[in-house]
């Protein structure tokens, strides 16, 4: 079926931006105002340090512009990600863009201003202009960094400095992205074609051994010839991630990585000693692979294929709401009330047209609805994504609807907690109603390989980053002979005996971009883990268990992460939430195991 251009989608299958802004015109007006309000901003820098009415007064008006900034790049983003051809949308894209970093560059001031407060006078701030209380945990989370910040003309000497200290991440992706091309491989049906990132996901999972192992062979190979130059620009960035954490005067990388967040590193470390106590349960599923796929030497290129055919399992966009309103019932009515609004008030923009960007996400701000961007296909996956996208967006209306707007996000630490609880509760009701061991084994291995992705191989990921930190930090080398072997061996490590040793699996680290990210990898693993402990809760726990978790939805960024999860009972500190990600495994992985037995 011919892939509709955007005139030809049905109104009633698009998202109505119109509740942003009526018109383009209307953009344009409130462009405009913005555009003058921001140039006016930096004037705040003269007062904004003076007094406690002050600092008040200049931080409501800087937010109340950026406010007005959010809706303006919202509207011109999805505007032009429902047809990436409207060249009418892409300059509004591009002139949003503009007024973002703008923003960003005229209130760069505020956290150094803030922080050259004497702790005292900050005090003494407080105690005359009360409503500074509406921002307390704002403020908090900016002087928490008083011990890590240097004196304004150091902090600019390493801020002009962050083009050259940028250099290697740069070269990563230019090499990556551009210069690196790969060879051909042969698709399913005996084509000869050109391999990309894209095509590697897809022949991965592929049914013919020889066409995975065709596609992983050449995908490494490019890798391979580049594995010097990778290893110094990954080497680079892991000496920049040193160095400032060094001069901030953090104990470590990771512990100034994690302050970003306010996440203490025992959440990092009980998450790596908890996955690496439960590695026999990946070791059980692997071996049980090999088995099912009745091979005498498992390779990694094996990883990826599915165990079980799809189910005949097939939902429009209608069904799936029905069906997604059941599942997700036990989250109870006021929360189905959200998802009905969401469902049926043109806040989804729901099938694949002509030129509309690919995958799914959740967006945008905090005066607008929570948007959804889908490309539907009437399969099961589309229904997970929806109850995925549906977390994210119900968590931003509970967010928005129940804080002020210095606190109507949510910090990264949690932001796919809400999404995958969603999908964990899926689950849940799929394997209370469904009896077909047919479907119920596709669903268990959907959950199964989930886990294995996130939980075990992002934590995986998270050791390895851990490594090449202290490592450098001791003065060790990163050369790619010494990143080879220690990538090989942690992997074989985490998959167990049933994989083969050795291979072009050692080459992995080369290909991974998150590893120029910063310690921010092991958050998949976190979140991926409280969810499950949280769907488990909301499904099986009592009435104040979902209330709880609820709680959780309306937080936003008021409080810590890891504060705002002991609210909704869990304790990242602690390893009880893993250990019950651990026992659904278990479980989930023994029905799996006794129906491919039958």
């Amino acid at each position: 079926m011919a892939i509709p251009t955007r005139s030809e989608v049905p109104e009633e299958l698009k998202w109505d931006l119109t509740r942003v802004f009526k018109t383009d015109e209307d953009w344009e007006a409130a462009f405009d105002n913005a555009k003058d309000e921001v140039e006016k901003l930096g004037d705040f820098k003269k007062i904004l340090t003076k007094s406690g009415k002050d600092l008040y007064e200049s931080l409501t008006q800087i937010l109340a512009v950026k406010r007005q900034v959010e809706n303006i790049y919202v509207y011109a983003t999805m505007s032009s990600d429902v047809d990436t051809s409207n060249s009418h949308y892409l300059g509004y894209v591009s002139r949003a863009q503009n007024l973002v970093n703008q923003f960003e560059a005229v209130t760069s001031f505020i956290s150094p201003e803030i922080l050259s407060i004497p702790a005292d006078k900050f005090e003494q701030f407080k105690k005359d202009e009360p409503r500074l209380n509406d921002y307390a945990h704002y403020l908090e989370t900016i002087t928490n960094k008083r011990p890590h910040t240097l004196p304004a003309e150091e902090e600019k000497i390493i801020a002009d400095a962050s083009d050259a200290m940028g250099v290697s991440e740069n070269t990563f992706n230019v090499l990556t992205n551009s210069d690196m091309e790969y060879g051909y491989v042969q698709d399913d049906d005996g084509n000869m074609e050109q391999l990309s990132d894209g095509l590697y996901s897809l022949l991965i999972q592929s049914q013919n051994r020889d066409v995975r192992k065709g596609a992983f062979d050449t995908l490494y190979a490019s890798y391979g010839q580049f594995q010097n130059s990778l290893a110094s620009t990954l080497s680079g960035v892991v000496k920049k991630h040193n160095y400032n954490a060094k001069v901030h005067k953090y104990d470590s990388a990771r512990e100034a990585a994690l302050a970003e967040n306010n996440v203490p590193t025992k959440v990092y470390d009980t998450l790596i000693r908890e996955v690496d106590s439960h590695l026999d349960l990946l070791h059980r599923y692997v071996a049980l692979r090999k088995k099912i796929l009745g091979l005498k030497d498992l390779q990694m290129w094996d990883m990826y294929v599915p165990l079980t055919g799809k189910p005949a399992l097939s939902y429009n966009f209608e069904e799936a709401k029905e069906v997604a309103k059941k599942a997700l019932a036990p989250l109870g009515e006021d929360y189905l009330k959200h998802v009905d609004y969401i469902f049926n008030n043109r806040v989804i923009d729901v099938v694949e047209s002509k030129n509309k960007v690919t995958g799914a996400y959740s967006g945008g701000a905090y005066d607008t609805d929570p948007y959804e961007l889908l490309n539907w296909e009437n399969n099961i996956d589309s229904l997970y994504t929806l109850v995925h996208e549906t977390g994210h967006s119900v968590h931003s209306w509970y967010t928005r609807n129940s804080q002020p707007y210095v606190y109507g996000d949510y910090p990264i630490f949690v932001a796919e907690i809400a999404s995958t609880t969603n999908e964990n509760i899926l689950t849940e009701y799929f394997l209370d109603h469904i009896t077909d061991s047919k479907t119920r084994a596709f669903i268990l291995n959907y959950y199964l390989d989930s886990f294995k992705g996130t939980l075990f191989r992002q934590t995986q990921f998270a050791v390895f980053e851990q490594f090449i930190h202290e490592a450098d930090a001791k003065g060790e080398p990163l050369t790619a002979d010494i990143l080879d072997e220690v990538y090989g061996q942690l992997n074989q490590h985490y998959y167990g005996d049933s994989v083969e040793p050795g291979g072009d699996i050692a080459l992995e680290w080369s290909r991974i971009p998150h590893f120029y990210y910063d310690f921010y990898v092991y958050q998949y693993a976190t979140g991926f883990a409280a969810a499950t402990a949280l769907a488990n809760k909301v499904v099986h726990g009592s009435e104040a268990d979902r209330d709880a978790y609820l709680g959780f939805l309306k937080a936003g960024s008021s409080n810590y992460p890891t504060e705002i999860m002991k609210h909704a009972g869990v304790d990242m500190t602690k390893p009880d939430y893993l250990e019950d990600a651990f026992k659904t495994f278990e479980k989930r992985l023994a029905e799996f195991e006794s129906l491919i037995e039958k």
